[in-house]
């Protein structure tokens, strides 16, 4: 069976950081490149970053270039997403998704998780 499980989310002030946490089964990661999205109630869902399957290429939204930092272990079959300098607007539910190639558009990834929330406080 083919799932994606983040983990990590979790209530954190401003200016703080996480580290998100993408583990797959049923599959093999390394095939595919890996997005993480996230979506804020009422609003789209949205690409936040992407990593090529060889992770050679790393793509960032303009938004959290410089603050979060994307990466992947294919030994052990997960991604991760370190986000720092945490802002209150970015409370939202944090998704990752697999891909044959990094796109911005998320209908183009084919498996996704449940999610993970993200809170940040002010």
């Amino acid at each position: 069976q083919v799932q994606l499980v983040e983990s990590g989310g979790g209530l954190v002030q401003a200016g703080g950081s996480l580290r998100l946490s993408c583990a797959a089964s049923g599959f093999t990661l390394d095939d595919y490149a890996i997005g993480w999205f996230r979506q804020a109630p009422g609003k789209e869902r949205e690409g936040m970053s992407c990593i090529r399957s060889s992770g050679a290429s790393t793509y960032y939204a303009d938004s959290v270039k410089g603050r979060f930092t994307i990466s992947r272990d294919n030994a052990k079959n997960t991604a991760y997403l370190q986000m720092n300098s945490l802002k209150p607007e970015e409370t939202a539910v944090e998704y990752c998704a697999v891909s044959g190639c990094c796109h911005g558009d998320k209908y183009h990834y084919e498996y996704w998780g449940q999610g993970t929330q993200v809170t940040v406080s002010s």
